[in-house]
């Protein structure tokens, strides 16, 4: 069974829907995109405050993961900062979302769903241009 290798201390994690999560990004919260660089730059929520910080990282022999994702939040975000925690589909996020609580981040929430049903709602993102070679 695969696992993505990390034990996340137990917390309460609050999960927010995408709808509700546009809502708290068009009113100030940070975005926070636990994705690989690689999957963001293939496309990511459209968010004023969008910060883009790896919870894992592909390796030959799979995902390992960041072990400075906390400093690396810490010196990008406040622990009093409103963050939206979100991923591919809502797993690293639950996770990053745990690690954060436990460092004590006041208000973190996870985006359950992720990109996939950010994508499914039809709500907006950026992404690379398409050039058309013609």
């Amino acid at each position: 069974m695969g696992s993505i290798g990390t034990e996340s201390p137990k917390v309460e994690v609050a999960t927010v829907d995408v709808i509700s999560t546009k809502g708290l990004i068009q009113n100030g919260h940070v975005y926070l995109d636990v994705r690989t660089v690689e999957e963001f730059q293939k496309g990511h929520v459209d968010a004023e405050k969008i910060i883009n910080i790896p919870y894992m990282f592909n390796t030959p022999q799979g995902r390992v993961k960041n072990l400075e994702f906390l400093k690396e939040v810490s010196s990008a975000c406040k622990k009093e900062d409103h963050i939206i925690v979100g991923c591919q589909s809502g797993v690293r996020s639950l996770y990053a979302t745990a690690d954060l609580l436990a460092e004590g981040y006041k208000d973190v929430n996870n985006m359950g769903g992720g990109y996939l049903d950010w994508i499914k709602n039809e709500f907006p993102v950026k992404a690379p241009k398409v050039k058309n070679d013609i």
